[in-house]
């Protein structure tokens, strides 16, 4: 029974470091979403829920790329999102992502997941720079009541 866990990768942090992978190769090598999610379901055994959540996360940011990139430049003007280190953008996104447009996760787990995961795939300075730009888009969206943030003309979350 442990041998099956440790296998089956079920941890949230584990999962989301799968989206990190797969939304960097989607981002650099312009491989198509479905043939890097089909790669990873055959190279990492997922749960039924790790898999869901890895679908659900990155179809949900490649789907609202253009506007978690507004976010990500509103937040961090000195830095064009496209000068940012694939991993950089790709973690900034995925929280912002779960912090604004997903509701079962809290920001701050948000926030702490993608500064650990900057620690493990980022450079040295990843981490404070991810936990900088979330941090104030966290402010920002908490003092917005009662919609979080808009992301666009018809959404709010």
């Amino acid at each position: 029974m442990v041998q099956t866990q440790n296998r089956a990768s079920n941890s949230r942090r584990s999962t989301r470091a799968a989206v990190l992978q797969v939304l960097s190769e989607v981002d650099c090598v312009a491989h198509t979403l479905d043939d890097v999610l089909s790669y990873r379901r055959e190279s990492q055994e997922l749960s039924p829920m790790a898999d869901e959540f890895l679908t659900c996360m990155t179809e949900g940011v490649l789907e609202n790329i253009y506007e978690l990139d507004k976010i990500i430049t509103e937040f961090a003007p000195s830095w064009p999102v496209s000068h940012m280190s694939v991993i950089d953008r790709n973690l900034l996104r995925m929280a912002i992502y779960e912090m604004t447009m997903r509701s079962d996760t809290p920001p701050k787990v948000a926030i702490n997941e993608a500064v650990e995961l900057a620690k493990v795939f980022g450079s040295e300075s990843s981490p404070r720079f991810v936990n900088g730009v979330l941090g104030s888009v966290m402010e920002t969206s908490l003092s917005k009541e009662p919609s979080l943030i808009t992301i666009s003309d018809d959404t709010e979350v």
